[in-house]
């Protein structure tokens, strides 16, 4: 099989279907031969539509499994049985052959694990312990903060979150072309977006959660003093 020219990397949907949509149809994504889903896609505000859109591009979505969706116990009341059977049985990590890469995993928190937390400053030995036997790149997800770096001669690259950023408003996400890699954000309208969702879910506290996320109220600086107690750099 011929490794794929250009893919487009949508993590940390969380269930928000204009978020996902937005990105759905930039012209860039929409000319992608895959999109690459790494993990936390339904467990949000709107698990039903979200599933149901990424379900209909068939072979080109590539899913990968995150921690959140092992379902909290409101989105797996609102999906059908076999939907939260699919998410609990996805696979963990996903390794692709891309153009201009050669082999890309693709995973969640990290390599091992869908729940291991690691950031752009993460210590030099505890990406050495996550990155055992990885390829040369990465692509992870999870802590909703998009950076690129390299590591112990692997480059990694986090996308961000589509549906629940921190710092910056918008949909983040990333395109891999020919060796070439971008970090992206999506701008929508994010007041209809509230309204539309706020008016249609009965997921807890709905409005204050669209309000705190989709308006990215939680800065990177908020971002970083809750994950990197996490990463291992105090053991």
């Amino acid at each position: 099989m011929a490794p794929i020219r250009n893919l487009a990397v949508l993590s940390d949907i969380h269930g928000v279907l204009p978020a996902l949509e937005a990105v759905l149809a930039d012209p860039e994504v929409r000319a992608c031969e895959r999109i690459v889903l790494t993990g936390d896609i339904a467990a949000g505000p709107q698990p039903v539509p979200v599933l149901e859109r990424l379900l209909a591009e068939g072979d080109r979505a590539v899913w990968v499994r995150g921690n959140a969706d092992r379902l909290g116990e409101w989105a797996a009341t609102q999906l059908p049985a076999e939907h939260t059977a699919m998410l609990a049985a996805l696979p963990h990590p996903v390794t692709l052959e891309v153009e201009g890469f050669g082999e890309v995993l693709f995973c969640h928190g990290t390599p091992r694990s869908d729940e291991e937390v690691v950031l752009a400053d993460t210590r030099m030995a505890r990406w050495r312990e996550v990155l055992e036997g990885a390829p040369d790149t990465v692509v992870c997800g999870h802590t909703h903060m998009p950076f690129v770096r390299y590591a112990c001669g692997r480059q990694i690259i986090n996308p961000g979150s589509v549906g629940m950023p921190y710092g910056r408003t918008g949909a983040h996400w990333a395109l891999l072309s020919r060796g070439n890699i971008s970090l992206r954000r999506t701008e929508y309208d994010i007041d209809r977006a509230c309204a539309e969702i706020i008016a249609e879910s009965s997921f807890p506290d709905v409005a204050a959660w669209v309000e705190e996320y989709l308006r990215a109220r939680n800065t990177d600086t908020d971002a970083h003093e809750t994950f990197a107690p996490l990463d291992g750099r105090e053991t």
